[in-house]
């Protein structure tokens, strides 16, 4: 006799549109990666480490491939749209997975937006009064409805079915593919200045800190953080199984071998006297009174003095309108279906599950995530300033894909997997110990504020998620995420580093006593809801432990690494880690941290009504049922039942 059915977990995944090919998953990412990064990201990176820049964006390349081979497997085994946050949920459990699913949601609904300001910005230079001059931020009324109409734009593009969307990003990706290949060969060939490479201060004139700083902060990770589109779509692939993880492998290598390039030729092609910077001086690139800030590529071409050069960068202007709105409608995708995601999982409510009968997808998490989106253009920093704390953001939920394989080959071992990583016994912590150093290199400044804006999010799952599942009475849910909320507020109002409208940038003079009551926070609200939660609770709550120490480990060594606020103003200078001793403690935190994750996972209800299936693929067989399936037998399938 049949096992008794489970719950269907995955009702809602039936009812997506499965037809994109592998060079549509690919030009998908590809789309991710050449956006607003290629537009701005050389000059910042090149402010903070010179020449050493170049060495910034192949070391960048080097971690966040590491991070997508482990995802390769994973994906290849179990392609699911709005992936990135429902493997924790399937390895570690609810608490776990509802931590780095909401700290992955913040990254994902503000990349739109931050697309339509590079589209705004690089329009100031020939548009007058939709930048503020004096912050940098979108202007009222010009500047913020010039955003939304972009936001606008998003929408309707992925309103209209991923049919549509996939094969008109095939065209604007061929765009984005060929103005920055021109870019790099009429540089490198018309306007080489050799002397940039190493005439002023050497390769690395600020040293070689900067160059790791570089990676997270300057929208290096940021740029290549696009690989995760066909992860993320993965369930509306035709043949999810062997496309997704080409497709993500191979935009990581080739976003690499653009943006290397990329940063060549800018490096070359600098002109000081035409950016109105001191010659050699590489920190006052961005600074006030360079010229080039707004549009880096299109002054650069307009300086360089060859006719030619002038005549493409106008082209520039244009591009500067297509990728990032290639760039924008892509993540607004990848925004919904994170919410989809999350509402599967059961974080959200259900009705984001809802897809359309006629485009098949996701419709009201769509409406969602452009809505919230759209508030990211009230007066916030520019560019330059969010990169890094959405870079951290995402790239802090990359740590799941190294810890996620093992956990996955040993509680789903019989699932199929097109595509094996050799050799995960060392990649697997390669690719947890490459996200973590980026998260550490963003910076002490950035991390307090993720950091906070991650846990400020827990009441929300006492109030919401565990009384849902059962684990804890609604009542005591309600009265432990108030006063832990009220408590966080005021303590991180205290330390003035975050939640606050102009965050500090100097030591904080009882750090300490911050930390401490940090922890007593974190741990207490950990504690206290393992108490009160029931035997399934429990099991999730313990499994996440190790996070919390990971989170907590980080914030300290950041604090007083050399990346960190140790060493600045109102700090002891005898206070703090020197580089490279700081690197050296990060590794063996993170590999402490990663041996307690592996060790952690576990197999959850949903991951083992997926394995009792037969099949890591949506469809392949009702989910809970054991033996032949009813439409093996000439029997009517079932109805799925809506699950959370």
């Amino acid at each position: 006799m049949a096992a008794a059915a489970k719950p269907d977990y995955e009702a809602a995944d039936r009812k997506l549109d499965r037809h994109m090919s592998v060079w549509q998953l690919f030009f998908l990412s590809m789309g991710g990666i050449i956006g607003s990064g290629w537009l701005f990201a050389a000059i910042a990176s090149a402010s903070v480490a010179g020449p050493g820049a170049i060495v910034s964006w192949i070391v960048g390349g080097v971690l966040v491939l590491f991070v997508a081979l482990n995802y390769a497997e994973v994906a290849g085994m179990m392609p699911r749209s709005g992936a990135i946050v429902r493997y924790p949920h399937l390895t570690h459990g609810g608490y776990t997975g509802f931590i780095l699913g909401w700290t992955y949601l913040l990254s994902a609904v503000s990349v739109p937006a931050i697309e339509a300001e590079a589209v705004v910005t690089y329009a100031s230079s020939y548009i007058h009064g939709i930048i503020n001059p004096n912050t940098t931020e979108l202007s009222w009324p010009g500047g913020i409805l010039f955003g939304i109409g972009l936001m606008i734009l998003f929408f309707i593009i992925n309103y209209v079915g991923i049919r549509f969307m996939s094969q008109f990003n095939a065209f604007v990706t061929g765009w984005k593919f060929i103005i920055p290949g021109f870019t790099i060969i009429l540089l490198l060939v018309l306007d080489l200045h050799t002397k940039n490479f190493g005439s002023y201060g050497g390769f690395f004139p600020l040293g070689t800190q900067p160059v790791l700083g570089a990676v997270a902060s300057t929208g290096i990770v940021f740029s290549y953080l696009g690989f995760r589109q066909a992860l993320d779509f993965g369930g509306e692939a035709r043949n999810p199984q062997r496309d997704v993880p080409m497709a993500t492998i191979a935009s990581v290598l080739a976003g690499m071998f653009i943006y290397v390039l990329l940063q060549v030729a800018f490096t070359g092609g600098i002109n000081w006297g035409f950016f109105h910077v001191q010659v050699g001086d590489w920190a006052k690139l961005l600074a006030p009174g360079s010229s080039a800030a707004d549009a880096p590529f299109y002054i650069l071409m307009k300086g360089s003095g060859t006719a030619l050069l002038g005549g493409f960068a106008t082209l520039l202007l244009i591009d500067a309108f297509v990728s990032p709105t290639g760039t924008g409608y892509i993540y607004l995708g990848t925004s919904s279906r994170t919410v989809y995601g999350l509402s599967v999982v059961g974080y959200l409510p259900k009705q984001f599950q809802g897809i359309t009968a006629r485009f098949k997808i996701p419709w009201l998490a769509l409406v969602a995530s452009t809505v919230v989106g759209c508030l990211f253009f009230l007066p916030l920093p520019s560019w330059y300033e969010l990169v890094g704390i959405i870079t951290s953001a995402t790239v802090l939920t990359y740590i799941m894909g190294g810890i996620g394989l093992p956990i996955l080959r040993r509680t789903a071992g019989s699932l199929s997997r097109p595509f094996r990583l050799w050799g995960s016994e060392i990649l697997s912590p390669i690719g947890f110990l490459g996200a973590a150093l980026i998260v550490y290199w963003a910076g002490f400044f950035t991390l307090a504020i993720v950091f906070a804006a991650v846990f400020v999010a827990l009441p929300l799952f006492v109030w919401f998620y565990a009384p849902m599942r059962g684990w804890i009475n609604p009542v005591a849910g309600g009265v432990l995420g108030l006063v832990f909320l009220l408590l966080w507020v005021i303590v991180q109002r205290w330390g003035q580093y975050a939640l606050v409208a102009v965050p500090a940038k100097v030591a904080h003079p009882q750090f300490g006593v911050f930390y401490f009551v940090t922890i007593c926070l974190i741990v207490g609200f950990t504690g206290v809801l393992w108490y009160l939660s029931n035997e399934e609770g429990r099991k999730a709550v313990s499994s996440t432990w190790w996070l919390i120490f990971f989170l907590l480990s980080m914030f300290a060594i950041s604090y007083y690494g050399a990346y960190g606020a140790a060493g600045s103003q109102g700090a002891p200078a005898t206070v703090g880690i020197p580089f490279p001793a700081d690197i050296l403690a990060v590794i063996m935190t993170s590999l402490l941290a990663y041996g307690w994750a592996v060790h952690s996972g576990y197999e959850t209800e949903e991951i083992a009504a997926i394995v009792l299936s037969g099949s890591g693929l949506v469809g392949q067989g009702p989910i809970g049922q054991v033996g032949p399936t009813p439409q093996s037998a000439g029997a009517p399938a079932p109805n799925p039942q809506p699950g959370g």
